[in-house]
C-alpha cells in the first residue's frame, strides 16, 4: 500500500493507469485492470466455514485493494506477463536483476524474498513465485526461468488448500523427469523383510555386512517389541527414489493396523540392502 502511494506521488499518475500504458497494453493483456471490475460474468467468490459447504462471499470495501490485490485478469493474460518475464521484454537488464535479487537481512540471514517475489526451487529447479488472496479468491503464479516455463493456478474458493499443491503437482509432471516405480517384486521384498522384523527375525543373506552389523540382537528385540504392538501389517507403499553414493535410495510408507511408519532404504548395485531403517512419524 505504501509502495503504491509512493509510486503515484513520484509518477504523478495512477498506478493502474501506468501499468496499463506501459505493461498491459504493449503485452496485449486486454483483461488486466482494477479489481473489482464488477462484471456480472465474473466468477463468484466462495469461502467455507470449517469443513462446511462453499458459501458466496462479498468483496472487500472500495479502496481496500489499492496496490495489493488490486489487479484482476484472466490466466491467459497473466501468462503473457510470465512470457515477458522469461524473455526479459519489459524490464531493463539492471531492473530485472534488482527485481529478482534476493534481499538479505542485516545479520546476513536469507529471506528467500526479492522485490515482491518469493524465491525457491522445485527439486533444484529455481523459481520466482507470487500468490494472491482476497476474500473468496486465491492465486498462484510461478515462473521457472531456467526451464522457460510458468504455472498459473487461479481459484474462486479460499476455503481449501488447492492452488499451491496443484501448482507444484503440475510443475512436477511437466518439469521433473518421470521416475519409474520399482517393480512389484521389490516392494513385496521390502514388505517381507518388514514382516520378519515384526517377528524379530532377519534373512541376513539379503543384507550387506554393514547392514548385518546394524541389526544387532538389541535391534531385533526392539524391532519385534515395537512393531508387534502396531498390529497386522496392511500394506507397504513406494514413496520416492533417487541415486546417492553409488546406491539406490528408496522411501516407503508402511501401514499397520494401529500406525504408519516410514522406511528409509539403500540398495547396492548387487541388490542387497545397505540400509533398512524403520522410522516413526509424528
Amino acid at each position: 500500500m505504501l509502495a503504491g502511494e509512493i509510486f503515484e506521488k513520484v509518477a504523478g499518475q495512477g498506478l493502474v493507469a501506468f501499468l496499463k500504458s506501459r505493461i498491459f497494453q504493449p503485452l496485449g493483456m486486454a483483461s488486466a485492470g482494477d479489481w473489482p471490475p464488477g462484471d456480472p460474468a465474473d466468477a463468484v467468490a466462495h469461502t467455507r466455514y470449517a469443513l462446511g459447504p462453499p458459501r458466496p462471499v462479498k468483496r472487500e470495501a472500495t479502496g481496500w485493494y489499492f496496490a495489493a490485490g488490486e489487479l484482476a485478469m484472466t490466466p491467459s493474460d497473466l501468462a503473457k506477463w510470465d512470457i515477458a518475464v522469461l524473455e526479459k521484454k519489459i524490464l531493463a537488464p539492471r531492473s530485472y536483476d534488482e527485481f529478482t535479487h534476493e534481499m538479505r537481512l542485516a545479520n546476513g540471514n536469507y529471506t528467500h524474498y526479492a522485490l515482491g517475489l518469493t524465491l525457491g526451487d522445485l527439486s533444484g529447479i529455481p523459481f520466482l513465485q507470487h500468490g494472491g488472496e482476497v476474500s473468496g479468491f486465491i492465486s498462484s503464479n510461478t515462473v521457472y526461468p531456467t526451464r522457460n516455463a510458468a504455472v498459473i493456478v487461479l481459484s474462486n474458493e479460499d476455503g481449501i488448500n488447492l492452488v499451491g499443491p496443484l501448482a507444484r503437482q503440475i510443475a512436477s509432471l511437466v518439469l521433473l523427469p518421470e521416475q519409474p516405480e520399482p517393480v512389484e517384486k521389490d516392494t513385496q521384498k521390502v514388505e517381507s523383510v518388514l514382516a520378519e522384523l515384526q517377528k524379530g527375525k532377519l534373512d541376513r543373506s539379503l543384507f550387506t555386512d554393514n547392514a548385518n552389523s546394524y541389526f544387532s540382537d538389541v535391534n531385533l528385540q526392539d524391532s519385534k517389541a515395537s512393531l508387534a504392538a502396531l498390529g497386522k501389517l496392511k500394506k507397504v507403499t513406494f514413496q520416492s527414489e533417487n541415486l546417492r553414493g553409488g546406491m539406490t535410495h528408496r522411501s516407503y510408507r508402511a501401514e499397520f493396523e494401529k500406525k504408519s511408519v516410514l522406511l528409509n532404504i539403500y540398495l547396492t548395485a548387487a541388490g542387497k540392502f545397505e540400509q533398512f531403517m524403520v522410522m516413526d512419524t509424528l
